[in-house]
């Protein structure tokens, strides 16, 4: 792609919103927009500054109604749309999420007259565009609803040399306090129910909003801090694990000599293949869990990087 290209590139973000029928059935929410008379999946441009899973949860409102919370990045699929004048083309990237459907009503309105819920394969038959099949493909891999663990790395702080007293004490930047802001807003859109952290107050603080927000407090997890995972790293995963095998939503932060190597190990034993574990100052995975067919608790299955609080994600 050209620097051109790059800079006229159009980015969206939509989802494959499900919800379960009450008898343990998954329903697919497919939209038919008059305009094009097609059948998809609800999808939209992203607003100037907003990220990529805030436009997808905006967009599902939009289009369907219904307020949902995301589970996992499912696929991104580009190609080229017809500028306004049609006398050229340009690169069009959308990224799109499983979505569970959490309420709402649908109205018809100009953009959307119908919606529909159907079965997976009904959907695969309804939809118009092969892409938008092939994300389907992808979001049947692992069963929607499966356990995810929200994994930060603390906001920026500073450098070490520069604090003179508890290292356990040294506390969010300027920049890392803007980062803590902005993830207090990207983290509710993954429904987190549970905060725990690293006990250092810049990897507290990063996470302070959140649990503000939902009512509790930060859980204090001596396991997960570089000193904890360092002295027996079986039993920071272990502990993990735990977390993500309760019914709740984890977000955990912890610290950057921690989170590459837990990352590697649940890959490792997920068969999962990872090119990297990256682990930026303020950067999240959202990792997502299924049961082990062998009867040994939950592996991981997907894991998706967002780099900070701002730019999308990538895999």
């Amino acid at each position: 792609m050209t620097s051109l290209e790059k800079q006229l590139e159009i980015h969206a973000a939509g989802a494959v919103l499900w919800r379960s029928d009450g008898s343990g059935n998954v329903r697919l929410a497919v939209v038919h927009r008059p305009r094009y008379d097609d059948w998809s999946l609800p999808k939209g441009k992203l607003d100037p500054a907003e990220t990529a899973p805030a436009a997808a949860v905006r967009e599902v409102r939009e289009e369907t109604g219904s307020d949902c919370v995301l589970d996992r990045h499912v696929s991104t699929i580009r190609y080229q749309v017809a500028t306004g004048d049609g006398d050229r083309t340009v690169p069009k990237t959308v990224r799109y999420y499983s979505a569970r459907a959490t309420g709402g009503d649908f109205l018809a309105n100009s953009e959307v007259d119908q919606l529909r819920w159907m079965a997976p394969s009904e959907a695969y038959q309804t939809l118009t565009y092969d892409t938008e099949r092939a994300v389907l493909d992808e979001f049947t891999r692992i069963p929607p609803g499966s356990p995810k663990l929200l994994l930060v790395r603390h906001a920026k702080a500073g450098k070490r040399e520069h604090w003179d007293g508890d290292d356990d004490l040294r506390p969010l930047s300027e920049a890392g306090l803007r980062q803590a802001d902005a993830l207090s807003r990207l983290l509710p859109l993954f429904g987190p129910e549970q905060v725990h952290s690293a006990p250092r107050l810049r990897c507290v603080q990063t996470v302070r909003g959140v649990a503000t927000e939902l009512g509790i407090d930060v859980v204090h997890e001596p396991l997960l801090t570089e000193e904890g995972y360092t002295e027996d790293p079986d039993k920071t995963l272990h502990r993990l694990l735990e977390l993500v095998a309760g019914s709740r939503t984890p977000l955990v932060c912890s610290q950057g000599g921690v989170i590459p190597g837990v990352v590697h190990t649940l890959a490792e034993h997920g068969d999962l293949p990872l090119r990297s574990a990256p682990s930026k100052k303020g950067s999240l995975w959202v990792l997502t869990f299924s049961h082990d067919p062998n009867g040994s608790g939950h592996v991981l299955r997907d894991a998706d990087y967002f780099p900070n609080p701002l730019p999308s994600p990538r895999r």
